[in-house]
């Protein structure tokens, strides 16, 4: 089998179709010199690959901003000019998923690998660089900032971004080469009456004193151009879901396998764990409305690990092991696979204080 030749690094990713421009939930698998991705059946991962990336001459882009609804892409050029667009869960996994891919195209130039360390490192901002430009651009309704409606304490704010979206535009469209320089080009602008913090997180932040910490790269921290009008809370008819549910502090959140309730197949599914209100959020990764597609409270629900050996009560189709039970308050069964033993030690220890 290909994999033996060493894994760097493997898990769930959402991979653009070349074919047909959909996308589908594949497990990819990082070897020194390329990205094998399978097909998931029924919880278990099929024994040959479904496709390959050779990474030999591969250019990578990352912040890929070129889906508006999908922000945490990562975009591979192979040698011979095909495009991959893969989106990864967070913002940290994708982060770290091109970390790892940039490291194995370079594995056999050990040059750039140290240039890559340093230029994460560095700092050094574009020279006679103007603010008024970056906010012009900003401001264009084809490359510009993506505007979205966001939640914060309860409130919901129109036309807002994320400090994380902020930074992934700036080094995107050329303003700034590391996060570091993102953030304090950031930091400039809110200090020049350009953006403004909205919501606890990002207002609490201003009050530090060093310029490069009042801005904050978080996918929490809404911010928004200082002329625009001020928080707008939108009425309970405009909310489909309860909004109390869904402001609540994210713990954690990944891919996870999930047998459904009706038809007892299994689905890859992300799942986002909030605290204060403590809930478990269930989102289809193919889909681009980032609507959860299913959740519970944790107020009483049990989790516990399910046996390795044989498939315990409950579970329909030939899984691999790393499942565990979450049991709600109201007796509803719930089965997720983790893709290793240590994956379902950390979700459960995470889930297990808020119940």
């Amino acid at each position: 089998m290909e994999e033996e030749a060493g894994v760097l690094k493997e898990g769930f990713l959402v991979k653009r179709g070349h074919v047909v421009r959909n996308w589908k939930v594949r497990w990819f698998v990082l070897l020194q010199d390329k990205l094998l991705y399978y097909k998931i059946e029924g919880g278990k991962k099929e024994p040959s690959p479904k496709g390959r990336i050779l990474l030999d001459g591969c250019t990578i882009t990352c912040p890929c901003l070129e889906y508006e609804n999908r922000p945490l892409l990562i975009k591979l050029k192979t040698k011979t000019n095909t495009d991959y667009f893969l989106e990864c869960c967070s913002r940290e996994e994708r982060d770290s998923w091109a970390l790892d891919i940039t490291g194995a195209i370079h594995a056999g130039h050990p040059v750039q690998v140290q240039e890559l360390h340093r230029m994460k490192n560095s700092f050094k901002l574009l020279e006679n660089i103007s603010l008024h430009n970056i906010v012009e651009r900003m401001y264009d309704s084809n490359t510009g900032i993506k505007l979205t409606r966001n939640l914060d304490q309860g409130n919901r704010y129109k036309e807002t971004f994320t400090g994380s979206a902020l930074v992934d535009w700036l080094i995107s469209s050329g303003f700034a080469v590391s996060r570091f320089e993102a953030v304090t080009l950031a930091s400039m602008l809110m200090d020049e009456n350009f953006i403004r913090p909205v919501g606890v997180r990002s207002t609490e932040a201003t009050r530090s004193s060093d310029l490069s910490e009042k801005f904050l790269d978080d996918s929490t921290a809404l911010y928004m151009f200082a002329e625009s009008s001020k928080k707008n809370t939108s009425s309970k008819e405009e909310v489909h879901f309860n909004i109390s549910e869904l402001s609540g502090t994210i713990v954690k959140q990944g891919f996870l396998v999930k047998q459904g309730h009706k038809r007892k197949n299994w689905k890859v599914r992300k799942f986002v764990l909030r605290a204060d209100p403590a809930f478990l959020h269930y989102y289809d990764p193919t889909k681009e409305d980032n609507k959860p597609v299913g959740g519970f409270s944790l107020r009483g629900c049990l989790v516990s690990a399910l046996e390795d050996n044989g498939v315990p009560a409950g579970v329909k189709g030939n899984v691999q092991g790393n499942l565990f039970k979450i049991i709600t308050k109201n007796d509803i069964h719930y089965y997720i696979q983790a893709s290793s033993k240590a994956e379902r030690v950390q979700w459960i220890e995470a889930i297990k204080p808020l119940t």
